[in-house]
């Protein structure tokens, strides 16, 4: 393959695997797997090809995808050669979006009831912050239910085949495929929602704001289709004002769709983003949760040769981890305690969980501050109010790749220290400039930091 021209390398936009973004340590490549779906083998390999091609770091976004990082011009080229000839990536050439559906990483094993983490497969908790976390709460209940109301997989693939039809799209256009089971996607912006509501139907709301339906499952595909047509034309004459869904008027909104009104759907409660789910046929997945959403590639391929064995069918998850689906007892079991021993996220009250951070300096010349690595120092110190539910979202800068929506507490990297926004996104005002050092003493019992935390926790579980 030849080098990339100019206009494909660029900043701050949606990358793939054809057209990397440059960071502060190298080019980040995005994969988007055929059918969202890997092997073990194919798993393994992409960390073999991100050591080879890349520094050997590996992350998982919040929109389930999986990217490499530290791929230099030279090696760019061989590294999409491989990718494509050994059909690790499935992506077009155009500007639009390469893969434009979230689903559950449960949908598809809609069989039986998905039951609670056994607590006693796993003891070994918060090795990848160098000690134990304090604070733990009782083993999650169980997430009753019977599964899924349509078939989000299939809805999910007949969307990406007609959205590639689409011209104009923005890259980063975003449609949450929601089975309506116990696996709730409710906590992910987006721009259409689908989500079932009763076998075979589904509610969609446009810029999840505006709900219509009900339409039939085997029509709703199309329905996504007529309003992302709709969406492009609008968008084509006026594309600096008109970016996503967000931006038209409730009135442009509702001109997308000819679906009649409709209520928003029962809230559910929140699912459970790591350990172990159960099938009716005796058979399991492990979700596993990767700290931060990184790994190394090494950590990579043990999780990858601990189900070589298996017939695992794995999934990305948007709480940047990964479900290895379809495994028996003794492999889910296994893979857990391998996964727990190399300090991965095996538990839902993992206060980790409650996390997000970019990769902040030097990793992104962007960043005024090192946002990874001071998010893992300022979890272990909040681990208690974290476990109980509270979220902390640390930026190196205003821009919010890692998390746009508001948390109880955000981070904003300037010049070295951070802004300090309770309640609220990056672009909100904040109540305090402080250096990490103060964080820390803040986030202690008694001190202010700690107490907002605390009472916006109750607030919220009591409302």
């Amino acid at each position: 393959m030849s080098a990339l021209p100019k206009d494909a390398l660029r900043r701050g936009w949606c990358p793939s695997a054809l057209r990397p973004m440059e960071t502060g340590d190298g080019w980040l490549v995005r994969l988007h797997p055929p059918g969202a779906s890997l092997t073990p083998t194919q798993l393994r390999r992409i960390a073999a090809l991100a050591v080879e091609h890349g520094n050997g770091l590996i992350e998982i976004s919040a929109r389930a995808n999986l990217q490499i990082r530290g791929v230099t011009a030279e090696s760019h080229p061989n590294l999409v050669e491989r990718l494509l000839t050994e059909r690790l990536v499935d992506e077009h050439d155009g500007d639009g979006p390469q893969r434009v559906t979230l689903v559950s990483p449960l949908a598809g094993l809609d069989r039986g009831v998905m039951l609670g983490l056994d607590p006693s497969i796993s003891g070994r908790e918060g090795a990848a912050f160098g000690k134990s976390f304090s604070g733990r709460r009782p083993a999650p209940p169980e997430n009753d239910g019977t599964g899924g109301l349509v078939d989000a997989i299939d809805l999910a693939d007949d969307i990406e085949r007609r959205a590639r039809a689409i011209a104009g799209l923005p890259a980063k256009l975003g449609v949450v495929v929601d089975h309506g089971g116990p696996q709730a996607l409710d906590e992910f912006p987006c721009d259409i929602r689908l989500v079932g509501i009763t076998p075979g139907h589904v509610a969609l709301c446009l810029g999840d704001r505006l709900w219509r339906g009900p339409v039939a499952e085997a029509e709703a595909a199309a329905a996504v289709e007529t309003a992302l047509r709709r969406f492009a034309t609008l968008r084509k004459a006026a594309p600096e004002r008109i970016r996503r869904l967000r931006d038209l008027s409730l009135e442009a909104l509702a001109s997308l769709s000819a679906l009649p009104e409709a209520s928003a759907p029962t809230p559910r409660i929140p699912p459970r983003r790591a350990g172990r789910f159960a099938l009716d046929d005796d058979r399991f997945v492990a979700l596993v949760g990767l700290p931060l959403g990184r790994c190394d590639a090494a950590v990579l391929d043990r999780l990858g040769a601990g189900t070589a064995a298996s017939a695992a069918d794995i999934r990305l998850s948007p709480w940047r981890g990964l479900a290895f689906r379809d495994l028996d007892r003794a492999e889910a079991e296994s893979l857990l305690a391998l996964a727990d021993d190399l300090g991965l996220i095996t538990r839902d009250d993992d206060p980790r969980l409650s996390v997000q951070a970019c990769a902040g300096s030097p990793a992104c010349t962007r960043a005024e501050a090192p946002a990874m690595v001071d998010a893992a120092v300022l979890a272990e110190a909040a681990a208690d109010l974290l476990a109980g539910g509270a979220t902390l979202h640390v930026s190196g800068c205003i821009k919010a790749c890692a998390h746009p929506a508001a948390a109880d507490l955000t981070l904003v990297g300037r010049e070295g220290r951070y802004d300090v926004v309770p309640g609220g996104t990056t672009r909100d005002k904040p109540v305090a400039t402080l250096d990490l050092s103060a964080l820390l003493t803040r986030l202690q019992p008694g001190q202010d930091i700690h107490a907002r935390l605390k009472a916006a926790r109750s607030a919220g579980s009591q409302g």
